[in-house]
């Protein structure tokens, strides 16, 4: 690996990895907690937990299983209010050599991401951080909250001729 370290490191050495699946319960500290709100853009990440698999394939490749679950807090996109959150995903990732990498996606398949090996080990932290950043809300609001009276319609918005495309055209 390099680069500078993941704010929420959790390196596998391949060579632990044997025929049995290697499990692993993972906790972000209050500091790398901290660091990752940074980073997600968050006022608080109150706790980041984890419980991970690594399973070695027959084809020289790393299948990864993790299941998450975090608490946190956003700004309203509307007020800027605290919005407290939680959230819980599980994922799976397929690591190898560049060469395993397959040379077409099948979008309709249900194989999991496929992520070339970079070294001699397994981030399992980093993972779990990037898919947590993509589990977050991408709007969070607090219930109730309305934008005001004078804000632009989404009929008159920049967007709005767009909206009308999807709608059949009004018989003369």
């Amino acid at each position: 690996m390099t680069g500078p370290r993941p704010e929420f490191s959790r390196p596998v050495a391949l060579a632990r990895l044997g025929p049995v699946p290697f499990h692993q319960a993972i906790a972000a500290t209050p500091e790398e907690c901290a660091a990752l709100a940074r980073r997600c853009g968050l006022i608080a990440l109150e706790r980041l937990t984890a419980t991970v698999t690594l399973e070695r394939r027959p084809d020289e490749t790393v299948l990864l299983h993790a299941a998450f679950e975090a608490a946190f807090t956003q700004e309203c996109v509307v007020s800027l209010d605290p919005v407290p959150g939680t959230v819980a995903a599980e994922f799976t990732l397929r690591y190898g050599p560049p060469e395993a990498e397959p040379e077409t996606i099948d979008l309709d398949a249900d194989e999991p991401a496929f992520e070339p090996l970079a070294g001699d080990a397994i981030d399992i932290g980093e993972a779990v951080a990037q898919e947590f950043s993509l589990a977050l809300p991408p709007f969070p609001r607090l219930e109730g909250v309305q934008i005001e009276d004078g804000e632009t319609p989404a009929e008159d918005g920049p967007f709005a001729v767009l909206g009308r495309l999807a709608k059949p055209p009004v018989p003369r």
